[in-house]
């Protein structure tokens, strides 16, 4: 299978001038200590590799299509000591056929805009998760790309493409049984949706 539409993975540089401190992103999304997670499109690890700081020594499960970006989120993580982050090449929309164990997390970043079957791809997501494991989307805001600058040139999705809360929200929540439990504000351009499965 191929890559997620409109979802190529930008280089480290850029990411630090969007968000400079990826695990304090994180900890504002709720992750803390001893949650197991999964990071669906991991891409070279700018999240999992805090993320797994952050959980140790519960592992992060990297799930991305890419081997090349795999080998090199390893060697990052064998460079920085970290031990608990998991790479898996995997195709998300056969997420649960890759992890062996239901995850308390599973984070999907900048890259929802782009999936093709999202009914799928939702129902594979809810069955890795654990009793009270959440659901964390996080999504560029439907703002037009012009203005949506880092290092003074337009980034993200296409204006098109891009999906506001309320939208979001419908999608997952008519294809499973999960339903938003908090909205988080992911500075500059970004928004964070957290669903739960329903009581």
């Amino acid at each position: 299978m191929e890559r997620f539409q409109n979802t190529s993975l930008p280089d480290w540089d850029w990411w630090g001038k969007l968000w400079p401190t990826p695990g304090e992103t994180l900890r504002e999304l709720g992750l803390s200590a001893g949650d197991t997670v999964a990071e669906i499109g991991c891409g070279n690890g700018y999240f999992a590799l805090p993320a797994a700081r952050i959980v140790a020594p519960a592992p992060v499960y990297a799930v991305d299509l890419d081997d090349g970006l795999l080998a090199e989120l390893d060697h990052l993580a064998d460079q920085q000591r970290i031990d608990n982050v998991a790479t898996v090449r995997g195709d998300a929309r056969e997420l649960s056929a890759h992890l062996s164990d239901p995850v308390d997390v599973a984070l999907f970043a900048n890259a929802f805009h782009g999936v093709d079957d999202r009914d799928e791809f939702l129902t594979e997501v809810e069955s890795v998760l654990a009793d009270g494991g959440r659901f964390v989307v996080v999504n560029w805001r439907p703002l037009p790309r012009s203005e949506t600058t880092v290092a003074g040139e337009p980034r993200g999705p296409p204006t098109d493409l891009r999906l506001g809360p309320e939208e979001t929200a419908a999608m997952v929540e008519e294809a499973t049984d999960l339903a938003v439990t908090a909205e988080i504000d992911v500075p500059p351009y970004h928004y964070a949706l957290v669903f739960e499965r329903r009581e």
